[in-house]
């Protein structure tokens, strides 16, 4: 799984637990998309998760 270039942002563990309480693992990926962004000036494709590109954190290409 991807991390975010910008913020770092990658997969989350942790645990199901089903109603009798009885616990399996999870893994709960986030939402990484590989763009293509302007970088000191030069296009370049780095994996970038969706809310930095909402708030602006990166430039399209």
């Amino acid at each position: 799984m991807a991390k975010c270039d910008v913020c770092g942002k990658g997969v989350h563990f942790g645990n199901n637990v089903s109603h009798s309480h009885r616990r399996s693992n999870a893994i709960w990926s986030s939402n990484v998309k590989r763009v293509k962004c302007k970088i000191n000036g030069a296009a370049k494709r780095i994996h970038v998760c969706t809310r930095c590109l909402r708030s602006g954190a990166v430039e399209r290409a």
